[in-house]
């Protein structure tokens, strides 16, 4: 993950709209978004602005790469988020932050969501004791979520979890570091959700 983040960030480059391709650097002043807001090229500073559908689509695509989901899966919440009662952005964001390789992320116990889905695949985690493999599984209020007790051992999260002692985690989880598990507090808020996106443009690029 460090290598993929340190490589230059040309694509984030677009109008001022982050799309996420270089994960964290993209939330930080390392951007070169940040230090260069203009498209690359000859022609960067002169490139029209960017309405309409245009906006509405980088806005889903901005949400696809932070959580790391394909199309068919991002559609997959959408409509379930549709179903349910509510506002229907907030609905998808609040599902989008339950997800399993989501939460192991924030509990800082990988190096990226790409790094939690790779652990969560290979069998490293339970979910309330019981064998958790599915990385879009959604978690609900009081769900714990542990490292298996021989994967705790491990040399590898060990390293990751002491750099990642010092990590802020939201208020709606909490992490018990010395034996490896956290717990779900509540369902996430809008508030919660960090990321600087206009969820109401995604529902309207899908209600047309």
């Amino acid at each position: 993950m460090a290598k993929y983040e340190g490589a230059d960030c040309r694509l984030c480059r677009v109008e001022k709209n982050k799309l996420f391709f270089k994960g964290h650097k993209c939330l930080t002043e390392k951007c070169p978004l940040e230090r260069r807001p203009y498209p690359p090229g000859q022609h960067g500073r002169s490139r029209k602005r960017v309405l309409g559908y245009a906006i509405q689509l980088r806005e889903k695509q901005k949400l696809k790469r932070f959580y790391g989901m394909s199309e068919e899966q991002f559609r997959f919440f959408f409509e379930r988020a549709e179903r349910q009662k509510g506002i229907t952005g907030e609905n998808l964001l609040s599902m989008l932050e339950r997800r399993l390789d989501n939460v192991v992320y924030l509990m800082g116990f990988s190096l990226s969501r790409g790094h939690a889905r790779q652990l969560i695949g290979h069998g490293h985690f339970r979910l309330n004791n019981h064998k958790a493999d599915i990385a879009s599984a959604l978690v609900k209020t009081g769900d714990v979520v542990a490292f298996r007790l021989r994967s705790a051992k491990s040399e590898d999260v060990q390293a990751v979890v002491a750099s990642n002692r010092s990590k802020t985690v939201p208020g709606w989880l909490e992490v018990d570091w010395e034996n490896l598990k956290g717990r779900v507090r509540a369902l996430p808020t809008r508030q919660d959700v960090t990321l600087p996106v206009e969820e109401h443009l995604v529902v309207e690029l899908y209600s047309k």
